[in-house]
């Protein structure tokens, strides 16, 4: 079955839809408004020119923005005059979340880089630094940044 959302014929069209999309005859290009999950899956456009028909496929994703990206200490270690924090980067909401680590000024660079939701730092006791972890997703992102305890020898 399928469902069609607008009818173009020799410089005319109909939106089958009204209200629901537009249609911008500048480029030939669609807006569905008020877009939903409802609105992902694959899309066809065709078009007929006397006997020949060219079609094309259109996969469209909806995402789920994210929203407020957190730091959550997983476990603090103290030995050997060194201090070990397990760090873990949450994101409330979002679909489809990718994490990094990146170092709030160049001196923590080195110490706070890192792909993925974990990351495993390691530092002197009165060191100073910060981290920041960001959550991503095809349509936005959200960081937040993480000053370490100070930990004692």
């Amino acid at each position: 079955r399928k469902k069609f959302l607008l009818r173009l014929s020799g410089g005319n069209y109909t939106e089958l839809e009204p209200g629901r999309l537009r249609f911008h005859s500048r480029d030939f290009s669609l807006e569905i408004l008020n877009t939903s999950r409802d609105d992902q899956r694959l899309y066809e456009f065709s078009v007929s020119k006397g006997e020949e028909e060219e079609v094309w496929q259109v996969q469209l994703d909806v995402f789920e923005r994210v929203s407020r990206a957190g730091v959550r200490v997983l476990a603090r270690d103290v030995s050997n005059g060194s201090c070990r924090l397990a760090l873990r980067c949450t994101a409330e909401r979002g679909d489809r979340v990718s994490f990094s680590w990146a170092g709030r000024d160049n001196g923590s660079a080195g110490i706070c880089s890192g792909a993925g939701a974990f990351l495993n730092v390691s530092y002197p006791p009165r060191a100073e630094f910060g981290c920041v972890c960001t959550a991503r997703n095809a349509v936005s992102s959200g960081r937040a940044a993480f000053l370490p305890p100070q930990c004692g020898a």
